[in-house]
């Protein structure tokens, strides 16, 4: 199916440079994603030379200064980016990517020193290193000010113990930007800062790559520090001022998760209205059943209202408007959205949407996470409800 893309008419929010990204991108998700989808899936990752491929294409510095190789472009060229691999059908994927890009690199962008940006940025837009950020712990995860692991002054270093979980990028990453509690007595608010530790660092160690539900080409990992010593000159920006930056980049991520649900219910909601107009029951195609095809009427309704959220929360974020609000609707409206949208999906499949050889069963097993991760449609809502009394 061939629906004609909004980026074709004129946009309120998006210019040219960013159709322009959009065109770029497209032709990279059916030119070197969809083609291989199928065995990153199998390896459990995405190549570190697709991910340097997109470095050298721009793809993965699109927020960043033009000093790292970087285009400068504002919160709507991340939602152009995440939206595009989300229509690819591979999630694992989009979300590798997006991790490095706008989840974990951000830690370093927005409070590394001049020389932690120099020498780290570059490698970064180029996909030479890959980036995971490590905040959620077995009994930590929305609740940030929970977490249990401690990052102890000692001389010139600090000493990290504890252990993380659900990281993503965390088997493969180059480096990580781990939330420690550097003042235990503090307020829960002012005791957590962050740190930047590389893969290698003697007391880091991968406990156990972990098995996913969908996502899986994605890499998920366990992560332990023991005794891990890091150089004071690793703390990432001030002591004490971790929370606020978790706080602050999640604004980002929800943005750009939601972004990447509504490219894959665009996508899947093209898959099914090719699959029904095709499959025959009882004497006529499925789309001729009035209940079938209205059904899909609303999902496509719904789906283009969450895009046009997705986009007015971006352009309030790019214009620097406080917009917690918005992007809290977002995650929340459109992480269920896209599960609803696979539902009916399936659905629509019948029995060949229960099937592993299905695009539409891969796509369903992966929407899943999306009311988790990034923050729980229930911890959302709770953020929007604070903001609706005046």
């Amino acid at each position: 199916m061939n629906r004609p893309e909004s980026v074709s008419l004129p946009s309120p929010y998006f210019r040219e440079e960013h159709e322009a990204l959009r065109t770029q991108i497209r032709r990279f998700v059916e030119t070197e994603i969809k083609p291989h989808g199928l065995a990153w899936e199998e390896q459990g990752c995405v190549p570190r030379e697709v991910l340097r491929r997109m470095g050298e294409l721009g793809f993965l510095g699109i927020r960043y200064p033009a000093e790292y190789g970087g285009s400068e472009m504002d919160t709507l060229g991340s939602v152009v980016l995440a939206e595009e691999l989300g229509r690819s059908t591979f999630s694992g994927a989009a979300i590798t990517i997006l991790v490095h890009t706008d989840m974990a690199s951000v830690h370093v962008a927005n409070a590394g020193s001049p020389a932690q940006k120099a020498r780290w940025m570059p490698d970064i837009v180029a996909g030479r290193a890959i980036t995971a950020v490590a905040v959620t712990e077995p009994d930590a995860g929305s609740d940030v000010k929970a977490i249990r692991t401690t990052a102890r002054r000692d001389g010139g270093h600090y000493v990290l113990n504890g252990a993380k979980m659900f990281i993503t990028n965390g088997v493969h990453a180059d480096v990580y930007f781990i939330a420690a509690k550097s003042a235990p007595d503090a307020r829960p608010s002012q005791a957590i800062s962050m740190f930047i530790v590389e893969k290698g660092t003697p007391g880091f160690r991968v406990s156990r790559a972990l098995d996913k539900h969908g996502w899986r080409s994605s890499d998920t990992a366990e992560l332990v520090f023991e005794d891990c010593r890091i150089p004071a000159e690793n703390l990432l920006g001030k002591e004490g001022r971790g929370f606020y930056a978790i706080m602050s980049n999640f604004q980002n991520e929800r943005t750009v998760i939601g972004a990447m649900a509504m490219g894959e219910a665009q996508a899947a909601l093209e898959l099914t209205i090719d699959y029904v107009t095709t499959r025959k029951a009882f004497g006529a195609t499925l789309y001729e059943k009035q209940g079938v095809r209205q059904r899909l009427a609303m999902l496509a309704a719904k789906v283009e209202a969450g895009r046009q959220l997705v986009y007015h929360a971006a352009f309030l974020d790019a214009q620097g408007v406080d917009c917690t609000r918005e992007v809290s609707m977002v995650k929340a409206y459109c992480g269920e959205l896209v599960n609803e949208v696979m539902y009916d999906c399936v659905q629509f499949h019948g029995g060949m949407g229960f099937m592993r050889e299905s695009t539409i069963e891969r796509m369903a097993r992966d929407a899943r996470v999306q009311t988790i991760g990034g923050g729980a449609t229930e911890v959302m809502l709770e953020e929007v409800a604070k903001r609706l009394k005046r």
